[in-house]
């Protein structure tokens, strides 16, 4: 064992900070941020009774935002949604363009990859609650937008709109959040011990 300990991580620093820093780095940063969401958006199970379906997507935007930071979130998440509704077919299940009624929560996401990223940068990634915390804002933030959204283009009610685009999808989220709650400061561990 080294005699020195390594300095504990700065606040105000998110996990993507740690890489060299550089424009290229950022551009792929923000690019791979993007893939990933369009990736994790093909894993998708239809919900009975609901045009959305549930899907890694939120997740993988969520992890983006707080590991990428606000920025480099939000603009990860502008082009994964710019990206899909020009026609790259990347939104759940291979769907683009704009006429989808779950397109609200894509534009819900990228106000919530904001949001955690700008936590991060406080803190807010490096312990199990304060994890938590981040991602059940993040993920409230997509439902603030997605759900009126759904029920807009849909012409449901606001409460057939909440049980078809809210309800059927709290469970998996929570695990999603338990997730994160477990990746995000087990990483900054294994960074602070280096």
């Amino acid at each position: 064992m080294s005699s020195v300990a390594a300095a504990p991580a700065r606040t105000g620093t998110v996990l993507a900070d740690l890489l060299p820093a550089s424009r290229v780095r950022d551009a792929a940063l923000v690019i791979g941020g993007a893939a990933l969401t369009g990736l994790a958006a093909q894993i998708a199970l239809p919900v009975p009774g609901s045009p959305v379906p549930v899907t890694g997507q939120t997740f993988a935007a969520l992890l983006v935002g707080t590991s990428l930071g606000a920025g480099r979130g939000f603009l990860s998440l502008a082009l994964y949604a710019l990206a899909g509704m020009a026609g790259v077919p990347w939104f759940a299940g291979g769907a683009s363009g704009v006429g989808a009624p779950s397109l609200g929560y894509v534009f819900g996401m990228l106000l919530a990859a904001a949001a955690v990223g700008a936590l991060a940068r406080r803190g807010a990634d490096r312990s199990v609650w304060r994890t938590a915390g981040a991602m059940v804002l993040g993920e409230a933030i997509i439902y603030a937008v997605g759900v009126p959204y759904l029920a807009l283009s849909t012409g449901m009610s606001a409460t057939a709109a909440i049980a078809a685009g809210l309800t059927p999808f709290l469970i998996g989220d929570a695990l999603k959040a338990a997730l994160a709650m477990g990746l995000l400061p087990t990483a900054w561990k294994l960074v602070d011990r280096r």
